[in-house]
């Protein structure tokens, strides 16, 4: 059969020589995938100035679906989608200036962050009065009574099952 070339792009796999690979990769669908890929990634900022540049799509807002999809020229996002995203934008670049003042930077070191979490865990533990104690098991409802059960549905007797001789170990 040969070696398969799998695209994690386009999540799938074809005869892996040459000709094909070149092809796949300088395929259409191939770069679309990469893009929509690379696209997660982008900064919020490079996304909001992209579209803000766009005209919005007259089918996307009629209908609220478009032929193109991602591919589509025009902007698929409402006021209120460029309104979060230029909070959100502002918010990065807010906590940015922060860390470059050293302002953001939280005064300590590792063992004082282990301190204030062994405190929080023996606090967290002390309240909680009553031992946990592991719920009884209990049949499903709408199950028939336990004796009417086959052995390999029944639960186990309280010392567990017995275990014949000849598979004991030691």
């Amino acid at each position: 059969m040969g070696k398969r070339y799998f695209c994690d792009y386009c999540d799938r796999s074809f005869q892996d020589n040459l000709h094909n690979r070149k092809k796949h990769l300088n395929g259409v669908q191939h770069l679309r995938a990469k893009r929509v890929w690379y696209d997660l990634f982008r900064d919020a900022a490079a996304i909001l100035q992209e579209e803000q540049t766009k005209k919005p799509c007259r089918k996307f807002l009629q209908t609220g679906q478009c032929d193109f999809g991602s591919n589509c020229r025009f902007s698929h996002m409402t006021e209120q989608d460029l309104e979060k995203l230029s909070a959100q934008v502002q918010g990065e670049q807010r906590s940015k200036e922060l860390r470059q003042e050293g302002a953001d930077i939280p005064p300590g070191t590792i063992e004082d962050w282990l301190e204030k979490r062994a405190k929080r865990l023996s606090a967290a533990q002390s309240n909680s009065a009553l031992p946990e104690k592991p719920a009884p098991f209990q049949y499903p409802p709408g199950w028939p009574p336990v004796q009417d059960l086959p052995p390999s549905l029944q639960a186990p007797p309280p010392g567990g099952w017995p275990v014949p001789p000849n598979l004991q170990w030691g």
